[in-house]
């Protein structure tokens, strides 16, 4: 007799244990509501009502996308219609807002999240995560209408594989952000969806702020300031230049903040510690982690990134010049790779700022003195304004248009 003992990789064990506990977890909130509709009927209840569906969801999977939502919120509530707010935080700002018709909850974290969001029952679900019905979170059967309203200025082919494939509709910015979006839909044959230009809300709060900030006599800031604020990922400063890079910015003489991407406290957790342990907090350098990214952005006099959208809000909103570092961006994991032409956000970063190669490194000072002092990119900062970001100061408004016109558009057929 044989015996079989079977190995499972480590990967593969997670990914298992993940779709079972998807699964569990989904069955139990189908008995509990088997559970409820009995329950109501015992009661002699309304079991229609329980399966009645919620006109608008929003799904925020984490607190620092309620910039994007509040706007939006605060419309709806002004507007006196009914909707949810479902968030994966459980500090989510948004919890602590006293409306009336916009409910806030926190529907949990990991499984339980996609678990409830799988199961949700509405008419139209907005939200600015990419990767509907591509791993986790799954279309619901009792959900209508999907809508995807952007967190950050690009053109959509920098999210993930397939992020966006799967909404029934997008809200763009601007339109830089449609060309992209139909020649995937022709590549992939996905069914046209509704584009609809409605302009930034987050981008839209934070010109608003950064009026009051101007209007503030006491604004005056001393020394120049260099914001550091990479994106995630191999291709990043951080993970392709790390301690030389950092090096090179504290040579200059000037004050260093560093703020790196949210992300990166999740797929990098090891190299931040190592960095942070060099180059520790002083009165020269600040590592940032706030949720808000206004202050370091208006203290900053220059920003150095990659291909992170915080580009486009210190450029667009403080108009003030920006360094790229060449990190040779992997398009393969992304959707970009479908197309020839290079995203939006790559094309546009030359109009924006200065490239900085990593033999520049040694004149980091010099070329950020140049930078600063140069008038060269104030027009390029102005044409990508106008293709990237519409409709400016309307943008809730918009949305909350659309989502309107949609609803009676769904509940009426």
């Amino acid at each position: 007799m044989h015996s079989f003992v079977g190995y499972i990789d480590p990967g593969t064990g997670s990914m298992l244990l993940t779709v079972i506990l998807s699964v569990v977890t989904a069955l139990v909130f189908v008995f509990r509501g088997v559970f409820i509709k009995l329950k109501i009927r015992i009661q002699g209840g309304n079991v229609k009502s329980y399966n009645t569906k919620i006109p608008c969801i929003i799904f925020s999977d984490s607190k620092r996308y309620w910039n994007v939502f509040e706007p939006i919120c605060d419309e709806m509530e002004r507007r006196e219609m009914e909707c949810q707010y479902w968030t994966a935080s459980p500090d989510d700002p948004a919890l602590s807002r006293d409306y009336l018709h916009v409910k806030t909850e926190f529907i949990g974290e990991g499984n339980k999240c996609f678990a409830r969001l799988n199961l949700m029952k509405a008419n139209i679900c907005l939200s600015t995560t990419p990767g509907l019905d591509v791993l986790q979170w799954k279309r619901s059967k009792d959900t209508d209408w999907y809508v995807h309203v952007f967190h950050a200025l690009d053109d959509g082919t920098m999210y993930r594989m397939f992020g966006l494939d799967h909404y029934n509709a997008i809200l763009a910015n601007g339109n830089s952000q449609i060309p992209k979006t139909r020649e995937l839909e022709t590549l992939r044959h996905i069914p046209e969806r509704e584009i609809v230009i409605t302009g930034s809300t987050y981008l839209d709060e934070l010109k608003k702020r950064q009026q009051e900030l101007l209007a503030d006599a006491d604004t005056a800031r001393d020394g120049k300031v260099i914001l550091l604020a990479p994106s995630w990922g191999a291709s990043s400063i951080l993970n392709k230049y790390g301690a030389d890079f950092i090096e090179a910015l504290v040579s200059t003489g000037y004050r260093i903040i560093i703020r790196p991407h949210p992300q990166s406290k999740t797929a990098d957790p090891q190299l931040l510690e190592d960095l942070q342990k060099r180059f520790p907090d002083s009165d020269m350098l600040e590592w940032n982690y706030d949720n808000d990214n206004f202050r370091v952005l208006s203290m900053a006099d220059l920003l150095i990134s990659d291909f992170s959208g915080v580009i486009f809000d210190f450029s667009f909103i403080f108009d003030r010049p920006i360094i790229y570092a060449d990190t040779e961006y992997d398009t393969s994991p992304y959707d970009a790779s479908w197309i020839e032409e290079e995203p939006w956000l790559l094309h546009t970063l030359p109009r924006l700022g200065k490239k900085l190669d990593e033999k520049d490194f040694g004149n980091m000072k010099e070329i950020i003195d140049d930078v600063l002092t140069n008038d060269l990119y104030s027009k390029g900062r102005e044409e990508s304004r106008k293709e990237g970001w519409d409709h400016v100061g309307e943008a809730a408004v918009r949305v909350v248009d659309y989502i309107e016109g949609k609803l009676r558009q769904l509940q009426e057929g």
